[in-house]
């Protein structure tokens, strides 16, 4: 882990204008997944036919400065890169997210301060940067996420303490700032990741060891800014995720080895601490990401180079590890995705320069290593997305 993020301090508050925040019980995205990966909502509506759609994997290489693509073959999983790939970007890119209709792909610059975007081939998966881009943001852009309805995407700003927010253009995929954008956020905020209905927002706050909850306005501005509260998670939290129905919110504390699970409330986004939460993982766990179908969990731990796989009571969000796991990964595991089919996790591997494949045992969410993995990528991968892509 580099100084810059095993540092990484969050408070946690966020005052926005499209943001209202919401009063929690208790006083915590990406890539994806995830971070920086499409929302699970989307992911679990995609249908699963390679027919209807072709299937890309987007990987943000932090030190090359470029974007690595890779179509996924929906039998295998395995990748093979597209021509033209590696695709450049800003400097040091650290998050990626793909719009849920497969049309756009947005990655944070950490280093430029800003986002690129950029249309995808239907055909092949490789990206064309949009005459716009890129789009200004403030001080080391750090993760993304998309609302499920492809309206808006969010963007935290780990270097200038504030949250950057988008209304995205649905024919062109231009970002617009809304009214206000950027708005004051805690420090160094990091992971966010929404609900499956777009309404709640939710960002780990790693410096106050807590996770924060808004309530997104629908029409992209609320009358005011006000300041929300945070319930506790463990030490240095970075990744968040929410399960795909809505009901549970797991949050990765990079610095004490666990994940926090939280009861997210029906229409109100309070977060509940889950009975028996905290739950281990290996040493420093950085992504996370819930499968479409809502019943595994996996974390990429970074020091122990393993990914931690865990079942989901579906009536009480706890987590057990499921067996055979933590499995083995590459150097410096950090962004983690699971493909819009539910059948195949892909791991950047930040030390060893290349992606981790794995085929998800659907019965038990056991991993298995896909024929050929890893697959290289670019210098320093840092966050992954996969893409599903309607057949033209």
């Amino acid at each position: 882990m580099d100084r810059r993020e095993g540092t990484m301090r969050i408070r946690a508050i966020v005052t926005a204008l499209v943001l209202v925040p919401v009063m929690l019980l208790v006083a915590g995205c990406s890539s994806t997944g995830g971070g920086a990966a499409p929302t699970p909502v989307a992911a679990a509506a995609v249908p699963l036919s390679p027919r209807t759609f072709r299937y890309f994997v987007y990987v943000a290489n932090t030190n090359s400065n470029n974007v690595s693509v890779y179509a996924m073959d929906a039998g295998s999983g395995a990748l093979t890169a597209v021509a033209g790939s590696p695709f450049p970007a800003g400097t040091g890119p650290r998050g990626v997210a793909v719009d849920p209709a497969g049309k756009f792909v947005y990655v944070a610059n950490y280093g430029s301060n800003d986002v690129s975007a950029y249309r995808i081939n239907a055909n092949n998966g490789a990206l064309r940067e949009l005459d716009e881009s890129p789009f200004a943001a403030a001080a080391g852009p750090w993760h993304l996420a998309a609302d499920p309805s492809g309206k808006m995407i969010f963007v935290t700003n780990y270097g200038a303490d504030k949250l950057s927010a988008y209304s995205i253009n649905a024919g062109s995929g231009a970002l617009a700032a809304v009214r206000g954008s950027p708005f004051a956020a805690g420090s160094s905020p990091a992971g966010v990741a929404l609900d499956q209905t777009g309404s709640f927002l939710c960002v780990a706050n790693n410096g106050s060891r807590d996770v924060a909850t808004y309530a997104v306005s629908s029409s992209g501005g609320a009358a005011r800014a006000v300041r929300g509260a945070a319930v506790v998670a463990g030490v240095y939290p970075a990744g968040v995720a929410v399960d795909p129905k809505g009901k549970f919110v797991y949050v990765t504390n990079n610095g004490s080895a666990s994940v926090s699970a939280y009861a997210l409330g029906a229409g109100t986004g309070t977060l509940t601490p889950v009975r028996g939460s905290p739950f281990p993982t290996g040493s420093s766990p950085w992504d996370i990401v819930v499968e479409p179908a809502g019943k595994f969990v996996y974390a990429a731990n970074a020091t122990s180079a393993t990914v931690t796989a865990y079942s989901i009571n579906p009536v009480t969000g706890a987590l057990t590890a499921v067996g055979g796991s933590p499995f083995p990964a590459e150097s410096s595991p950090r962004g983690i995705a699971v493909d819009p089919t539910g059948k195949y996790v892909y791991v950047a591997n930040y030390g060893s320069n290349n992606i981790s494949a794995y085929a998800i045992d659907m019965g038990s969410g056991a991993l298995s290593s896909v024929d050929g993995s890893p697959f290289p990528a670019g210098v320093r991968p840092v966050c992954v997305a996969v893409a599903a892509v309607p057949v033209q």
